[in-house]
C-alpha cells in the first residue's frame, strides 16, 4: 500500500513535519524560485493539472488548497488516492460526490479558523464604512492638508443593524462581536440555530436582511444554491447606505453586478476577502474607492494557519492508519 503524500503548497508548521515523520512527502513549490517565499512574498502559483497529476501519482494522500480543483477527471488519474485533505474550511473545490463514488475520503479544517475569519470580517466592515484605505492612501501620498470636518466622513456602526447570512461557526462569531457595538443582529440560515437567542440574533429571511440591515456579512458555503446568492436583484433591494462584506466564497456574489452597485450608488460600500474568479478581479472593481479588497486573508493568523496545518495532517494520518479522520466530509467512505 502506498505511503506517499503529495502536498500542493509548502504549508506552515507543524503539518509537514507531522506527515514527514510517517510518510514519504512531496511538496509542490518548495524548490521554486519565483515567489518562493510564501511568508513574505506574493505566494506560489497553483500547480497545473499536469503538475498535480505528476506529483500525486501513486500517492495515497493529497493535501490541497481551495485553489486546487479536484474533480472526477483528476481522481480517475490518481487511482491510488485514499484521502484528499483540504487545507481550508470550504471544500467546494472538490467534487465530493465523485470522491465518494471512488471511495476517496475528503476532509477539511473547520473550527481552527473561526475567530480569525470573524475578526477579518469585522476589519472589512469597519475599514469600508470608515474609509480607512482612502485615508491611509491620502497620508502616504501627501494629499492630507489638515483636518477638515467634511473629509472622508463615514457611516456609524454602533447601534446599527447587522445581517449575517449563514449562521454557522463563523457567522455566529461575527454576531458575537456585534455585542460590543450594541447592534441589532438578524441572521438567515436554513435552520433555526440553537443558541442564536443567547447571541441576541433573530432569524429572518434574506429579503428582510436585504431591506433592513445596514451591514450584511456573508458566511455561506459555495453550493449551486448559493452561487450568485447576491446578484443585481439583491443588491438593488439593499439600502443605499448599506455595506456588504464577503469572507465566504467569491462566487456567492455576482462581482459584475457588485461593480455596478458600487459605481452607481445602489449600496454605499463593500469589503471583500474573496473573489469570483480569484485571483482575478471583475473589470472596474479595483478602480473603486468604496470597496476594500484583501487577498483571501481570512485565516491568515499564525495560530489559525498552524491549526489548519495540524488538522490537515491529522486527517491524513488517521485515514492512512485505519482511523476515522477528525473532520471527515463524506463519512460513507470510512469502513464501518
Amino acid at each position: 500500500m502506498s505511503s506517499r503524500i503529495f502536498v500542493t503548497y509548502p504549508l506552515p508548521s507543524p503539518g509537514l513535519d507531522m506527515l514527514r515523520e510517517r510518510f514519504e512527502v512531496g511538496v509542490f513549490g518548495e524548490d521554486l524560485e519565483a515567489g518562493a517565499d510564501p511568508d513574505q512574498g506574493r505566494g506560489i502559483a497553483a500547480p497545473s493539472r499536469d503538475q498535480l497529476i505528476g506529483g500525486a501519482a501513486a500517492c495515497a494522500g493529497l493535501v490541497t488548497l481551495v485553489r486546487d480543483r479536484v474533480d472526477d477527471e483528476l481522481l480517475a488519474a490518481l487511482p491510488s488516492l485514499r484521502i484528499v485533505s483540504n487545507y481550508g474550511v470550504g471544500y467546494d473545490n472538490i467534487d465530493v460526490e465523485a470522491a465518494t463514488r471512488r471511495g476517496v475520503m475528503v476532509t477539511n479544517t473547520p473550527g481552527v479558523l473561526t475567530n480569525a475569519t470573524a475578526d477579518l470580517a469585522w476589519l472589512l466592515l469597519l475599514a469600508c464604512t470608515r474609509r480607512v484605505v482612502e485615508g491611509e492612501r491620502m497620508m502616504r501620498t501627501g494629499a492630507y492638508l489638515g483636518w477638515d470636518p467634511k473629509m472622508l466622513v463615514g457611516a456609524d456602526v454602533y447601534g446599527q443593524t447587522l445581517g449575517v447570512v449563514g449562521f454557522g461557526r463563523i457567522g455566529q462569531a461575527v454576531a458575537r462581536r456585534a455585542h460590543g457595538f450594541d447592534m441589532r443582529v438578524l441572521y438567515e440560515d436554513a435552520i433555526e440555530v440553537p443558541g442564536a437567542a443567547e447571541l441576541g440574533a433573530t432569524r429572518v429571511d434574506l429579503d428582510t436582511i436585504l431591506a433592513e440591515a445596514d451591514y450584511i456579512s456573508l458566511h455561506v458555503a459555495l453550493t449551486p444554491e448559493t452561487h450568485h446568492l447576491i446578484g443585481e436583484p439583491q443588491l438593488r433591494r439593499m439600502k443605499p447606505t448599506a455595506h456588504l462584506v464577503n469572507t465566504s466564497r467569491g462566487p456567492v456574489v455576482d462581482e459584475a453586478a457588485l461593480v455596478r452597485a458600487l459605481r452607481e450608488g445602489w449600496i454605499a460600500g463593500a469589503g471583500l476577502d474573496v473573489f469570483e474568479r480569484e485571483p482575478e478581479l471583475a473589470a472596474g472593481l479595483a478602480d473603486l474607492d468604496n470597496v476594500v479588497l484583501l487577498p483571501h486573508l481570512g485565516s491568515a493568523t499564525i495560530g489559525s494557519r498552524a491549526g489548519m496545518s495540524r488538522l490537515a495532517a491529522e486527517n491524513v494520518i488517521a485515514a492512512l492508519t485505519g482511523e476515522r479522520p477528525p473532520t471527515l466530509v463524506n463519512p460513507e467512505t470510512f469502513p464501518s
